[in-house]
């Protein structure tokens, strides 16, 4: 993806991205990281014996890969605002798909910034994260 260059225009929409399926690597792997080993996202028998189907992700893991891509399509540093909302759980298995579109453009103190909304999707069609965000663009 590439940052807007040219004037943003309201409904502009970022192209969407598909990531692989998610496995339980990626899981520990984020956990690694993160630092956040709670057995619900890794133990099989402790997330059956708590009544889910299955492990799941931390949503953090869904959160970082939509910063991504929204940084990706308008530059990590213009990012002004960013905020998420966890609407569904992730499964080892699940394809993510992110989209971005601009719903604002606006005037503010340091300079003129456009209003994001984004979604994070399983394949499914139903959003495991929604969320909005805020960059610069001058």
């Amino acid at each position: 993806m590439t940052t807007v260059t040219t004037t943003p225009v309201i409904g502009h929409q970022a192209p969407p991205l598909t990531y692989p399926p998610l496995t339980r690597t990626d899981f520990v792997k984020y956990q690694g990281a993160s630092g956040d080993f709670h057995p619900l996202h890794h133990d099989e028998s402790y997330a059956l014996e708590t009544g889910f189907p299955s492990v799941f992700s931390v949503g953090m893991l869904q959160a970082g890969l939509l910063a991504s891509y929204v940084t990706d399509w308008l530059g990590v540093e213009n990012l002004r605002r960013f905020k998420v909302r966890f609407a569904e759980k992730v499964w080892p298995g699940d394809e993510l798909t992110c989209s971005a579109k601009i719903v604002d453009v606006f005037d503010a103190e340091d300079g003129r910034r456009v209003r994001i909304e984004m979604t994070c999707a399983r394949q499914t069609g139903v959003n495991a994260l929604v969320g909005d965000a805020e960059f610069l663009l001058d």
